[in-house]
């Protein structure tokens, strides 16, 4: 009994000690909204080969950010601010490879360099920015309120609104051309519509994990869940699931370790990942290598 008494107690440490505070109550629930639109997102950025492209979207918010900071001090007009340069960054690449004049990785490439060095040279006009805007490198879940709540909320319910509206059209985009021009479907506006809605996941995701990790939100719970669906729904549930329980996970592991949440949260989500690469049911490494070794016996 007494064995019994001190697991629930440990288990009452570990795990409902930190919820009694509200700051993590709120963290908790942004982690889990943003890990859930990232994931549904990250199911087009992995099957369309789109990586790159989250990464340079990740980045391009930053001038908006950096404006929005030092015009407003900071606030939800960061997140107004990384929405705006987010999108206009997506609509852009949408422009420049419009029609086949230039080339996709081409197009991220310059937008990716254009946008980051505009942020960096706004973030470096401002004194002490080393460490007004820290938190916008690395993320700072710890400081969402009510207010950054509510818009994470009807954000990320626009996302999901939107895929959901439009899921057989943007499934056709993404695998089948052919289709959208013999149903004489808006092809390049779907296109660009995927984009915005990417680059408004990623600015959400900017408040759990920062410019610098945010990539990491729409490619690593996606990647993860490839190992075991096949179907682009699925897909997007698992991957929403995957990024959502990382979010937790990784939030109590830096409150208990004491380490940056945003740090907690990737690692998390790499280490479920490398599970999936070497020991995912038929898919994995080591099934892989099983499979060789039985086939020369």
């Amino acid at each position: 009994m007494d064995q019994c008494a001190d697991v629930i107690c440990q288990l009452h440490q570990l795990l409902i000690v930190p919820l009694q505070l509200a700051f993590m109550q709120r963290a908790m629930l942004a982690a889990i909204l943003i890990g859930i639109v990232s994931g549904v997102m990250g199911a087009y950025v992995v099957t369309r080969g789109m990586a790159f492209l989250g990464d340079a979207l990740a980045h391009s918010v930053l001038p908006g950010v950096a404006i929005a900071f030092l015009t407003n001090g900071g606030g939800q007009s960061l997140l107004i601010g990384g929405m705006i340069a987010g999108a206009l960054s997506a609509l852009g690449i949408g422009f420049l490879t419009r029609g086949g004049r230039l080339r996709e990785d081409t197009a991220i490439g310059i937008v990716f360099a254009g946008t980051l060095a505009l942020g960096i040279g706004i973030i470096s006009s401002a004194q002490n920015y080393a460490v007004d805007l820290t938190h916008v490198l690395i993320g700072n879940i710890l400081a969402v309120d009510a207010t950054d709540l509510l818009l994470i909320v009807l954000f990320g319910g626009l996302v999901i609104g939107v895929v959901i509206l439009f899921y057989k059209e943007f499934l056709a985009i993404s695998f089948d051309p052919t289709l959208v021009q013999t149903l004489r479907l808006p092809g390049e506006t779907l296109r660009l519509t995927l984009l915005v809605l990417l680059a408004v996941a990623i600015v959400i995701g900017v408040q759990v994990v920062g410019v610098a990790l945010v990539a990491a939100l729409v490619v690593t719970p996606a990647a993860t869940a490839r190992f075991f669906v096949h179907r682009l729904h699925h897909l997007m549930v698992m991957g929403g699931l995957i990024g959502a329980g990382s979010g937790v996970v990784g939030i109590y592991l830096a409150w208990h370790l004491r380490v940056a949440p945003s740090a907690s949260i990737v690692l998390t989500m790499t280490v479920l990942f490398l599970l999936a690469f070497f020991l995912a049911p038929g898919k994995g490494y080591v099934w892989a290598l099983m499979g060789r070794s039985a086939g020369r016996a």
